[in-house]
């Protein structure tokens, strides 16, 4: 119904053209290109363009460059796509070369800044001692150890007083205190331990520390100052050589990504001695036009071919609809693209499925909603979803004043149909009925006409989504009808159920075998017993089948009832929060905008999901296979 009709391109080139091929190639906005390989794998002496990339590995190298220092590396537009390899990654080379040198010191610097960190945090909690390190380190007969012990233990100290240590309180806090202990060589060994088990953990002060706490502080706190201002200068001076570069880094960047395409693009090329090609699909209004624009380089010829002139290859779908269609292709492409000799069920799925939900969701001031929420999401994000949302929010406002419904109140606008009169529910109820008759009715032409296309003539004449089924289910919602109408017409006769009721259920019985006689094979390959037992369980499927499709629909009148019936239990609410009384008070309208919210996210939610059971359980299953292929150009 809405696939575009395309052309088989035939490009083939000598080898000295690879590179302006190709570059050509990835340029081509409509063009489905088919993988080497399928040629390659079927006929001795093809093979695939397998030429080693150059460019590849200083790509990945400049873009680790931009993640690691921020580079602002952009890929530009650029009139020459040709570059010195060698050249081009030397001078990256060099750039990044001075960079890490920079980058080197930095690294110093901060190791210094760190260590210098550590040591603060430790020296001031020593700030009012008075010691005097440089005497202290240079001691040679005693052993001073720093570091910091559980308050609690303080107190068992007193348990070692023989021993031979000198004991030294630096900072006493409520958990913990920091302190210090000096002894000699021989007895350090036996002093350690005994400060382990009281939980004493040594702190180590670094060698570079000199002089007494608050002088050492100082200086360290002075040498962090100025590394810190060095590393300002570091990094202005690799923005600086970064942006002195820039450009040129630019250009080698985006000249290599464009070369670097190229040799993606190898996997399309059919290699044949000194000559080579590439095949693919482009739609007809642009097949001359890519034909014209690639004969342009030198000894390249270009010839059009139908879609299905090789059978080596499958068409791909590209899939065309009109502008209230298009947004739904998401939900048809979500069960399958249609093969190219198929219907693009797009159009249908759009009226169809706008159809149901706003007859299931009908309402004016909530359909309002949904279409500008809709808009704005399309218009802000992009999403197709939104744009579906716009189509369904309209025709729930249609149906909405059919049924006098504003924000559930019909109060307002006067109803030409009320869903919940006794007397109006066998109507709706029948209404949907007969609407999944239609199409149910059209899903079995669609099938129909299809297999005819397909020369299925087994799957055309005897199927239950054939000429079969559809005289038999035709014929029996006739009879139905005019036995619940009291028409009177003569459908109940015995001609009438021999010839439209009873001859198409045993063609649907026999089938299988019906079609193998089609096909010059035998009847029963398997033997008639075998045949009988499956075919007798498949017919009854088959009944019951119809009248699971057909009732199915009575969940779109179910739902007009429960809409309506949840929204007249939001104003019941809201009168029994306002003290029973109808008034626009802000209980009363706080209740009713919060219902219309809640009844349009959850029912909104469930009528969509159950609209798109119908589409893919009831009507997608008689006729559609999805077995195609999506179009995707190169670019």
């Amino acid at each position: 119904m809405a696939i575009a009709k395309l052309k088989l391109l035939e490009i083939e080139f000598p080898a000295e053209q690879y590179d302006a091929v190709l570059m050509k190639l990835i340029n081509t906005k409509d063009f489905h290109p088919e993988l080497a390989s399928k040629f390659a794998d079927s006929v001795q002496g093809l093979s695939v363009l397998n030429r080693e990339n150059p460019y590849a590995d200083l790509i990945a190298r400049m873009e680790e460059a931009r993640d690691n220092y921020h580079l602002e590396l952009k890929n530009i537009n650029v009139d020459s796509t040709r570059i010195n390899i060698i050249q081009a990654d030397t001078f990256f080379c060099n750039v990044l070369e001075q960079v890490s040198k920079i980058e080197k010191v930095k690294e110093d610097l901060q190791n210094m800044i760190e260590e210098n960190e550590a040591t603060i945090s430790q020296l001031e909690h020593m700030i009012d001692a008075k010691l005097d390190f440089d005497k202290l380190f240079s001691c040679k007969y005693l052993q001073i150890r720093f570091g910091r012990i559980p308050t609690v233990n303080l107190d068992k100290l007193q348990y070692y007083g023989a021993q031979e240590f000198l004991f030294m309180t630096l900072h006493k806090g409520t958990k913990e205190t920091y302190c210090g202990y000096i002894t000699t060589q021989s007895k350090a060994p036996e002093i350690d331990n005994i400060f382990s088990s009281l939980y004493f953990e040594r702190i180590h002060i670094p060698e570079f520390v000199h002089g007494t706490p608050q002088e050492a502080l100082q200086v360290l706190k002075e040498e962090d100052e100025t590394a810190r201002e060095y590393l300002k200068v570091l990094n202005e001076r690799i923005q600086k050589l970064f942006a002195d570069n820039v450009d040129e880094m630019n250009h080698i960047y985006s000249v290599s990504k464009k070369l670097n395409e190229t040799y993606d693009a190898q996997k399309y090329v059919v290699v044949f001695g000194k000559n080579a090609a590439v095949y693919g699909f482009a739609e007809e209004k642009t097949a001359k036009e890519i034909k014209a624009d690639f004969e342009t380089l030198e000894d390249v010829h270009v010839e059009l071919k139908p879609a299905m002139g090789d059978s080596r290859l499958t068409p791909p779908t590209k899939l065309k609809n009109n502008w209230f269609s298009r947004p739904f292709k998401m939900f048809v492409e979500m069960y399958g693209v249609p093969s190219y000799t198929d219907f693009d069920p797009t159009n249908l799925v759009a009226i169809s499925y706008t159809f149901l939900f706003g007859m299931m969701f009908g309402d004016i001031g909530q359909g309002i909603v949904l279409s500008l929420v809709g808009y704005f999401f399309y218009k802000w994000k992009g999403m197709q979803l939104g744009a579906v949302g716009m189509r369904l929010g309209i025709s729930s406002t249609l149906f909405g004043i059919v049924f006098g419904s504003f924000f559930g109140s019909e109060e307002i606008f006067h109803p030409i149909f009320v869903p919940m009169e006794s007397e109006n529910t066998m109507p709706l109820l029948m209404v949907a009925i007969a609407t999944g008759v239609i199409l149910i009715i059209i899903s079995i032409v669609f099938n129909i006409v299809l297999n005819f296309k397909k020369k299925r003539w087994g799957d055309l004449l005897f199927s239950q989504n054939g000429v079969a089924g559809l005289v038999f289910y035709v014929s029996v919602l006739l009879m139905v009808a005019n036995m619940l109408v009291g028409l009177d017409l003569p459908l109940g006769g015995p001609v009438y159920i021999v010839l439209l009721i009873a001859m198409p259920v045993v063609m649907i019985f026999l089938k299988e075998p019906l079609t193998h006689k089609l096909e010059g094979e035998k009847m029963f390959p398997h033997g008639f017993g075998a045949f009988f037992t499956e075919a007798f369980f498949e017919l009854f499927e088959v009944m019951l089948t119809f009248i699971a499709n057909t009732m199915s629909f009575l969940r779109v009148g179910g739902f007009v009832l429960s809409h309506a019936g949840m929204m007249m239990v939001v104003y019941t609410l809201a009168k029994m929060v306002n003290g029973g009384v109808e008034s626009l008070t802000l209980a009363y309208l706080l209740v009713v905008i919060i219902g219309n919210i809640f009844v349009m996210c959850l029912e909104g939610m469930i009528v969509g999901i159950q609209v798109l059971r119908l589409e893919f359980y009831e009507m997608f299953s008689r006729y559609y296979e999805g077995k195609g292929k999506p179009f995707v150009s190169i670019k």
